[in-house]
């Protein structure tokens, strides 16, 4: 069953250290500019509200791409970019309805659940980043 990453904005203080985690899996760094997710402050810095790729069952990211790069590995439903595909065209992070998909190295990056080790979820010191089955949305 595919999983995926949620997030209650209500327990989000806007800390960024899940962009930090996220940033560092991702170049070795702490740059949340290349965390593959964001933080929006809203209401005059009130509200913090994580937006995370959804991981879309019909994702406008894949259809897009002109090379087939994002696709769907070891049947874990997550959608992840082969990088040997990847020709950094961008047009995966113009389409992505959450804009959280990155161009870095002239390739597209998006989540794929850290390869099951999610590390914003576990670094979120308030739990405001939970990782479920899709199924257990609705319930």
């Amino acid at each position: 069953m595919t999983k995926k990453i949620v997030a209650d904005f209500s327990l989000c203080t806007g800390c960024a250290i899940c962009l930090l985690a996220c940033s560092e899996r991702v170049t070795g760094g702490f740059n949340p500019r290349y965390a593959l997710m964001r933080i929006e402050n809203k209401m005059d810095g009130l509200v913090n509200e994580p937006i995370l790729c959804s991981q879309c069952t019909n994702a406008y990211c894949q259809q897009v791409c002109p090379v087939n790069a994002i696709e769907v590995v070891n049947n874990d439903q997550v959608l992840k970019i082969n990088q040997d595909k990847c020709n950094g065209c961008g047009l995966c992070e113009k389409y992505c309805p959450h804009d959280v998909i990155v161009i870095h190295d002239k390739r597209a990056a998006k989540c794929d659940l850290c390869d099951g080790e999610v590390r914003c979820v576990s670094q979120c010191p308030t739990g405001a980043l939970q990782l479920v089955e899709r199924g257990e949305l609705h319930e």
